[in-house]
């Protein structure tokens, strides 16, 4: 098997759907011979800032010398994004290998009359087995969907279980309120663990609460109170934060927007919690560096400057919120123009009424996937709040559109999917 075989059967499981349950990885697991219970993990959930917090994490651990696996979804650009170590994507030829080896224990599942694994529960799989094969010290095991049902919930144990912050999302999966999306989030809190919870609104503070005490776990709440924002630009931010007796002063972090401020002290307290019990050996100037070095695509990512062109993977309206305040707080610009393509499942109403009305000309196009909605109609919406449209369904043609109405001291954004901003990276990071 070569690596576009390898993707050619990793994608062409997509017909088997999502299915949450564990039963499937289980089997899948245990004929690969269980490589996930020779790691150890620190379990990333919740609605939005999962990705950057565990890459916090993981580069915190790598800047104290350890050798760590990330593993998040979806890509961005190319398929190796997904899992990682010490911030390399896997190589081609380890992901045909492993694949392979996966494929063949699939097809010893099928001929006993199981089900087929998913998609996600075979991408989970292979990167278990990578991640045992290549002996990495930690796994940062970001949550595909929910928490309590997600296939990376396969493993027994993790030295943390984090969950940042809840908001509505996938209410069709997870749950009509946020005390049920809550508690999905919350089932990766193992028996006598360890829990880090960014502050929650008050019912699904409470589902935390209780689930962590049902498992007998100690609860660490964020200490959101004592973090003192210094400055917030378009190049990053600066911070202060304190954790228990421990003073950290101006810290500094590349990613952009205040939310990035709250991510990495999630990231923080959770590494502070380990070296506390004694999980991780780590200096403070390595919990400097970590955070400064972090980068993560597609959130708030400057792409290029004048015109500034920004993307971000806002797709809900909590990561809404923080967009707009963010463009709204820290960037100076003389015309906002917005790209935007929202899938159909999400929350389009509302997360048009919030963004669209500050720009100044809004380029409507299309994800690539087929849960996208389509341009046309996604216009039709966005005409309620904002008549500067253009409708441009294809991708590449939208982001030159945006270049040439735009001007020097202008701010091109495009957001509102993740499925649309990896495609607009790759293109104007081949354009400019």
């Amino acid at each position: 098997m070569n690596y576009r075989e390898a993707l050619d059967y990793i994608h062409g499981t997509k017909k088997f759907g999502s299915k949450l349950g564990l039963d499937n990885i289980r089997a899948l697991l245990g004929l690969l011979e269980n490589p996930q219970q020779d790691l150890k993990f620190i379990h990333v959930a919740g609605t939005n800032g999962k990705g950057s917090t565990s890459s916090f994490i993981a580069n915190t651990l790598i800047e104290a010398g350890y050798r760590v696996g990330l593993f998040t979804s979806p890509y961005l650009e190319v398929f190796n994004e997904r899992m990682r170590i010490n911030n390399t994507d896997i190589s081609d030829d380890s992901l045909a290998q492993i694949t392979l080896n996966v494929k063949e224990k699939v097809e010893v599942m099928l001929s006993r009359g199981m089900n087929h694994p998913t998609e996600f529960e075979i991408v989970t799989a292979i990167a278990m087995e990578y991640f045992k094969k290549e002996n990495v010290d930690f796994v940062v095991l970001e949550v595909g969907l929910g928490g309590r049902y997600d296939s990376t919930n396969v493993i027994e144990d993790s030295l943390a279980s984090v969950i940042t912050t809840i908001s509505m999302d996938h209410t069709d999966i997870l749950g009509d309120t946020i005390g049920k999306i809550a508690y999905e989030k919350a089932g990766i809190i193992k028996d006598n663990g360890l829990v880090i919870s960014y502050p929650q609104d008050k019912e699904a503070q409470e589902v935390i609460i209780d689930v962590a005490q049902k498992k007998n776990s100690e609860l660490i709440i964020v200490p959101t109170e004592k973090i003192e924002v210094i400055e917030t630009t378009a190049f990053g931010s600066r911070f202060n934060f304190e954790y228990k007796d421990i003073k950290m002063l101006d810290l500094e972090i590349g990613l952009i927007g205040v939310h990035q401020i709250y991510n990495a002290s999630t990231a923080l307290t959770t590494i502070l919690s380990l070296k506390e019990r004694g999980c991780i050996s780590i200096s403070d100037e390595a919990i400097r560096k970590g955070l400064s070095n972090t980068k993560w695509s597609g959130r708030l990512e400057v792409l290029k400057r004048n015109p500034t062109f920004l993307i971000d993977g806002a797709h809900n309206i909590q990561g809404i919120h923080a967009l707009k305040k963010t463009l709204k707080d820290v960037f100076k610009y003389n015309k906002l123009i917005l790209g935007v393509a929202i899938l159909a499942d999400k929350d389009v109403d509302h997360m048009i009424e919030e963004l669209v009305p500050i720009a100044d000309k809004i380029i409507v196009t299309e994800a690539n996937i087929f849960r996208a909605m389509k341009a046309e109609e996604l216009a039709e919406k966005i005409k309620k709040y904002n008549n500067n449209v253009i409708i441009e369904s294809n991708i590449e043609k939208a982001v030159e559109e945006s270049f040439q109405i735009a001007t020097e001291n202008d701010l091109i954004v495009f957001s509102g999917s993740l499925y649309l901003i990896g495609d607009v990276r790759t293109i104007v990071k081949k354009r400019c």
